[in-house]
């Protein structure tokens, strides 16, 4: 989502776009698609892999926004900034899987604290993300705002935060193991709020201490990447709405700390994390 939209607004790129009538023509995506410098798939994981194939073109270079690639090791991984490995892999590959929104706040957590050790790679963790119900996808989204236009408050029709995906399994949970080098995928609980963009993604630990000061190093170079140096009293989900930007809040008391991503679902997690690594691999 929002895709075309970012891509409209840049004076430097030539959008190819299929002709509406010709969606569904193979001879015709191929063409387009081996013409193009990038191609971005905005598509389900079957057809995704379909149209990933009809790619002959060794020039293209090919963004996947859907589960289908994630776990692929002949596909980069979208994330950047977990590691100079990472982005090289992402400069030197014509196929790059872009991360799920979930997954970026998880692995931007836990990635780090894996890598050097801190925690070890069996760990039992546990993962809440509160997200726009954006991220629910076209049918949710369209029920979400037929609700808001019956929505009566201080009565029980207004909208209340919904939790999904209650048979613990979920979409984005084999990527969030895999790249973070954990041995089993962490309890994870998704939680849909009733507002459109924007989420917070939490994972608590304990018997660790220093992770805001170690979190603040690791991503110090990053551009989109921070860590805030001071704690709101209560945390807005939205405040890297409308950016690429995810902001990382590290609360501590005692032997118990929690990491806190906030980043736009639809950004960060999505398209905007598509524009970056467009232009990390066609400079």
């Amino acid at each position: 989502m929002q895709i075309i939209e970012k891509l409209q607004a840049r004076k430097d790129l030539q959008l190819l776009e299929i002709e509406p009538e010709l969606r569904k023509d193979v001879a015709r995506k191929a063409e387009l698609l081996n013409s193009a410098d990038v191609a971005f798939l905005c598509l389900p994981d079957d057809a995704a892999k379909e149209s990933a194939a009809l790619v002959t073109n060794p020039s293209t270079v090919v963004i996947d926004t859907s589960t289908a690639h994630r776990t692929n090791d002949a596909w980069a991984y979208g994330l950047p900034e977990l590691s100079s490995a990472h982005r090289e892999k992402i400069k030197n590959s014509k196929r790059i899987a872009n991360p799920g929104c979930h997954s970026t706040g998880f692995l931007l957590a836990v990635y780090p604290l894996v890598a050097k050790g801190i925690i070890k790679a069996g760990e039992n963790l546990c993962c809440y993300s509160l997200t726009g119900y954006s991220g629910g996808g076209k049918k949710l989204i369209a029920e979400y705002q037929e609700n808001f236009k019956n929505i009566k408050f201080n009565s029980e029709s207004v909208l209340a935060s919904k939790p999904y995906a209650l048979g613990l399994h979920h979409k984005h949970l084999p990527e969030m193991q895999k790249i973070a080098g954990l041995t089993k995928p962490p309890l994870f609980n998704p939680v849909l709020g009733p507002y459109y963009q924007g989420m917070a993604v939490t994972v608590g630990l304990f018997g660790v201490s220093g992770l805001k000061e170690f979190l603040a190093d690791y991503y110090k170079d990053c551009e989109f990447v921070s860590v805030a140096s001071e704690n709101p009293d209560k945390l807005d989900p939205t405040i890297c709405n409308g950016t690429n930007n995810a902001k990382i809040f590290v609360f501590a008391r005692e032997e118990y700390a929690q990491i806190t991503v906030v980043l736009d679902n639809l950004g960060k997690g999505a398209s905007g994390a598509a524009l970056q690594n467009m232009d990390i691999a066609v400079p």
